[in-house]
């Protein structure tokens, strides 16, 4: 190659470069997320993104029923407002079957989805097709505070039952020092107090449908449910707790309101930093079953990133959730915050890294994610898929209705009865008009 051979060929590799970083630069995805600690923290990495990219980051951070409902009218209207949705269990594999999401079956090999924790991958595919990648994964458990506990004189078992975290409530009760035994999620909506209820109701033997779908609230075990709930929270919980979700009672369970709190592993990393006035005082347990029912009040979910169909910047999307769910993001986070403060849930790799098998809730939440069986949910049969959620298309919308008849119950403006002869009207309805009875 002549010398002028060699300088016209370095010219064009300098022109192409300069054209795909502008490119880059020009180049802008709207991210519409939830308002979660994790997601918050990835939002404070998004210029390493960038700068590594090119690509700019515009991101929609919404409370968890507004982000549903935001997504989902989205989607289901190809209104294009957003390149990538965060996106659960629930919707992905309906929404995948629709053919409303893209494929995620060409990830780098670098990604190496393979070491995505089996429960997490199979839950976001459909058809063996992976259509959203886990940002994190969690079950649910409880946290509670050591010091109190020890004060009361008892000792929490490692697989507690709920007359156990009731007794506890009890003794941890402290109303003169603003403590309150137990903090639980009431908040109307599906995922949110709903998606608790619905796992307080597996652990007492209660179930959504029998297997010919067939409407189950007007059965004992779902008002031994929820009566033991309202009761356990009019006695020891929070004043209005009927509008506490997530973020509420983790910020009550940082502040030392609550004795115990049954929620998403997730919250560990919360309950347990530099924000939390109780952080060197908290122990975990397995989420609880009512005694002589071998289920547990634990569910399984994964907060994942997803890309609507039609989306204008496909390629650039997928950088960005390959970035944002690697392995290589997990050891930014690690770098900067420690390895207690990265995305749980989602990686085997991850918890077969010494450092993190130090932390202390660590294998706590992976035993919860393990014992998790969304095929299996309830003590008697039923005809769906899904632990916290009935994987139909139909019930987000009839859940919904459901845990807004169950709140009110909880701020006593109608009775336990009351709300269940609802619900089994509401789902009734729904399941008749839907064609499945």
């Amino acid at each position: 190659m002549s010398i002028r051979t060699a300088l016209r060929a370095t010219s064009a590799l300098v022109l192409c470069a300069i054209a795909t970083t502008a490119s880059a630069q020009d180049t802008t995805i709207t991210i519409a997320t939830v308002n979660n600690g994790d997601m918050i923290r990835m939002q404070g990495y998004t210029d390493t993104f960038t700068a590594q990219t090119g690509i700019n980051v515009e991101w929609v951070t919404l409370e968890e029923n507004v982000l549903r409902q935001r997504v989902t009218t989205d989607i289901t209207t190809n209104g294009g407002q957003f390149d990538i949705m965060t996106i659960g269990m629930y919707e992905t594999p309906i929404w995948g079957a629709n053919g409303w999401l893209v494929p995620l079956n060409d990830l780098s090999a670098e990604y190496d989805v393979d070491d995505i924790l089996p429960a997490m991958r199979n839950g976001l595919s459909h058809d063996g097709t992976l259509y959203a990648a886990p940002f994190y994964g969690e079950s649910s458990m409880v946290m509670y505070r050591t010091d109190l506990m020890e004060a009361a004189g008892l000792e929490m078992p490692t697989a507690p039952t709920w007359q156990f975290i009731r007794e506890a409530a009890a003794a941890m009760d402290d109303p003169a020092d603003d403590i309150n035994g137990i903090c639980l999620r009431g908040k109307a909506g599906w995922g949110e107090g709903g998606a608790f209820i619905t796992v307080t109701g597996n652990s007492f033997g209660a179930r959504w449908f029998d297997e010919e779908w067939n409407a189950q609230f007007d059965q004992p075990e779902w008002a031994e449910a929820v009566n033991f709930y309202v009761n356990l929270m009019n006695d020891y919980g929070p004043q209005g707790y009927a509008t506490n979700g997530f973020n509420e009672n983790l910020s009550l369970f940082q502040q030392g309101k609550c004795g115990m709190w049954i929620d998403a592993t997730v919250a560990a990393s919360f309950v347990t930093n530099a924000d939390s006035t109780v952080a060197e005082h908290v122990g975990f347990a397995l989420a609880p079953n009512a005694e002589g029912v071998e289920k547990r009040a634990n569910w399984l979910w994964a907060w994942a990133l997803a890309i609507p169909a039609g989306t204008q910047q496909e390629g650039a999307a997928k950088q960005f959730i390959e970035w944002a769910t690697s392995k290589d993001y997990i050891e930014l986070v690690a770098a900067n915050e420690g390895w207690a403060n990265v995305p749980p849930g989602a990686r085997t790799s991850l918890y077969e890294t010494p450092e993190y098998q130090a932390v202390p809730f660590a294998q706590m939440t992976l035993d919860s994610i393990n014992a998790a069986d969304p095929n299996n949910p309830t003590v008697d049969p039923v005809p769906y898929v899904g632990i916290q959620f009935v994987a139909i298309p139909e019930f987000a919308g009839m859940a919904t209705e459901v845990s807004q008849e169950f709140s009110a119950a909880y701020a006593g403006q109608q009775t336990v009865e009351e709300a269940l002869a609802k619900a089994q009207a509401i789902a009734t309805e729904t399941m008749e008009a839907a064609g499945y009875r």
